[in-house]
């Protein structure tokens, strides 16, 4: 079997700092090792991720994928979010006829599971920058002069302080995979391993249990 590595990171001071390529190469490199992958090409690329059309910002991305196509590889990468955070991206690549790899999430991972952690991906971005704004939006409100450090660390903060508010926001994004296990049967239990193997937090950004599950399906009733 064979592979090609795919590394990101969203800003020009990480890419000069190597901040992050470095582990994701060290964890997929671990991975293929393990799973027997012979590794043919390692691409790395400093771009945002967002945006449907982000194919086009990306040209290492759209390299990575010819080299695979043509050698019959697998395109391996660490977390989807390295890939991007956008549904319809996700699925354009899917398109693409070339098999990728999410290490995060093993090499069972099938298309609806892959559609689902994009999904919750993409809410959660969303989710992030309308606390942001809205925090900086409270300090600028108050007078104070946005962009230095201390302010922005304070924005953080007030956007950290809506997270209580957030829960059922929360409950709502996880919903469909959390419904559509049930739905086929599974436990509670079997719930929360999947959520826990996929890397989703719970509100509080715990690991998830069976009551969390259950909890979860409560708020939503």
């Amino acid at each position: 079997m064979k592979a090609i590595i795919y590394t990101r990171v969203s800003t020009a001071e990480q890419g000069k700092s190597g901040l992050g390529l470095d582990s994701q190469l060290a964890i997929v490199n671990e991975f293929c090792n393990a799973e027997n992958y012979e590794v043919l090409a390692h691409y790395s690329e400093t771009e945002t991720g967002s945006g449907k059309d982000a194919l086009d910002k990306r040209p290492i991305l759209a390299k990575a994928l010819q080299h695979a196509k043509k050698e019959g590889a697998v395109l391996m990468v660490s977390k989807l979010d390295r890939l991007g955070r956008n549904v319809s991206f996700i699925s354009a690549l899917m398109e693409q006829r070339v098999n990728f790899i999410v290490t995060q999430l093993g090499k069972d991972a099938d298309p609806f599971l892959l559609h689902i952690y994009a999904a919750l991906s993409e809410k959660e971005r969303e989710l992030i920058s309308s606390r942001t704004k809205s925090a900086l939006k409270v300090l600028k409100d108050s007078g104070k002069k946005l962009g230095n450090p201390s302010n922005l660390n304070e924005a953080r903060l007030l956007s950290n302080a809506t997270n209580r508010k957030n829960a059922d926001d929360f409950a709502n994004s996880v919903v469909s995979i959390i419904v559509g296990y049930r739905d086929e049967g599974k436990t509670l239990q079997y719930i929360a391993d999947k959520l826990n193997q996929i890397g989703v937090k719970t509100a509080r950004g715990g690991g998830w249990h069976a009551s969390t599950v259950s909890n979860v399906l409560k708020r939503l009733e």
